[in-house]
């Protein structure tokens, strides 16, 4: 009996394929350099998005460490030193004023207290006393009296533990008043190792925190390591800048003022 032989179907193109089932992935054809079609699966896309939600997921892990780093640097710095408090909006007005100081050494005077130059400084002088080489006596003072009663909104001076050390003041008050006669305590600030500008506490004195005086007292009663000498590097008196008016907004409205008005 003769082998039995497959008929030929016109329609048939080749090997045939089995059905693809609906849930398995469909193979996606891709062509390489060489012309040849490589197939990916949807599994191996499947595999390369865990891949990159992976590699997010650790990127994100990274810039959370390094944004809590820099929080922890910023923590760390800030707790160094204070920072300076702003003069926006306020005129210094010791040059209205009249400085005296109880002593002071040649060369280290109320010139060098009230220079900008922090390098310079103010200290008293020394005293013969019965023939024998003494310290100015204690308390040091500096007085600062105005020709008139000023609003004084910030006092602040410069102290260098630093550099001064046992120079440097340990106990300063704050006194004020019209006059040498009625003189009272505004505040008294203790210092461990002070560095830098520091501001007198004027909160109190008024419910506007501005110190209405005509006469600041500053008194030094003690330094550190109880050193007789002081060094005041700068003392600044502010108040507030009064508003700039425009002279344009200022409209002539009474009548006597109309009535001169004329073209020229």
């Amino acid at each position: 009996m003769p082998p039995r032989t497959r008929e030929h179907n016109p329609h048939y193109g080749g090997r045939q394929s089995p059905i693809n089932n609906r849930n398995s992935p469909s193979p996606i054809l891709t062509e390489d350099d060489d012309g040849d079609e490589d197939t990916i699966s949807q599994e191996d896309e499947d595999d390369e998005d865990e891949d990159e939600d992976e590699e997010e997921d650790e990127d994100e892990d990274e810039d959370e460490e390094d944004e809590e780093d820099d929080d922890d640097e910023q923590e760390t710095t800030g707790g160094s030193s204070m920072p300076e408090a702003s003069l926006e909006g306020l005129k210094e007005i010791g040059n209205l004023a009249s400085w005296t100081v109880s002593t002071a050494k040649p060369g280290n005077g109320v010139e060098q207290l009230r220079d900008e130059d922090t390098n310079l400084f103010w200290q008293q002088v020394l005293s013969y006393n019965a023939f024998i080489l003494s310290d100015g006596p204690q308390p040091h003072m500096i007085n600062i009296h105005f020709a008139k009663r000023v609003f004084v909104k910030r006092i602040r001076m410069f102290l260098d533990f630093e550099n001064d050390e046992s120079y440097t003041p340990t106990k300063i008050s704050i006194m004020s008043g019209t006059g040498y006669h009625d003189l009272q305590e505004v505040t008294t600030m203790n210092f461990e190792q002070p560095s830098g500008w520091i501001d007198v506490p004027l909160e109190g004195v008024h419910k506007d925190g501005q110190l209405r005086t005509f006469l600041i007292q500053v008194c030094i009663h003690a330094n550190h390591q109880n050193g007789k000498d002081t060094h005041v590097r700068g003392l600044q008196i502010f108040s507030l800048e009064p508003p700039s008016v425009d002279q344009e907004e200022i409209p002539f409205m009474s009548g006597k003022m109309i009535s001169e008005l004329e073209l020229r």
